[in-house]
């Protein structure tokens, strides 16, 4: 995926109503009546936003008859996980370096109050 076919995407699922319209064609295809039925918009303004949905390849309205159904296209979404992929890794190491790095730290605190118990309890006996 090109950078600007990214930028396309990620400025299409940047739109929360645009969200909840892919989310419900996760579940199969819907006309644009059924995919306008949860928001307080008019039929124009849900159109729209589908047509930045098509621009960005998220969709596709098909033709049957008059029902103009639209789906879901998993092609971006499958690039952009593939994009996201490299920094999943990054931040996964970089969680790994700071688990074993706080590891070390409750190792050393252990030690020091250990050192400490040792400590009083050689100053008591005295």
């Amino acid at each position: 995926m090109t950078p600007d076919n990214l930028s396309t995407t990620f400025a299409a699922l940047a739109d929360p109503t645009r969200r909840a319209i892919l989310a419900r064609l996760s579940s199969g295809e819907a006309s644009v009546t059924e995919l306008a039925a949860p928001f307080d918009l008019s039929l124009p303004a849900i159109s729209k936003h589908l047509k930045v949905l098509q621009r960005a390849g998220l969709i596709t309205q098909g033709r049957k008859a008059q029902w103009r159904p639209c789906r879901l296209e998993v092609g971006p979404l499958k690039d952009v996980t593939e994009w996201l992929e490299h920094y999943r890794r990054f931040y996964e190491e970089s969680f790994d370096r700071l688990d074993d790095y706080l590891r070390e730290i409750q190792r050393e605190e252990k030690q020091n109050d250990e050192n400490r118990t040792e400590e009083e309890q050689h100053d008591h006996d005295e």
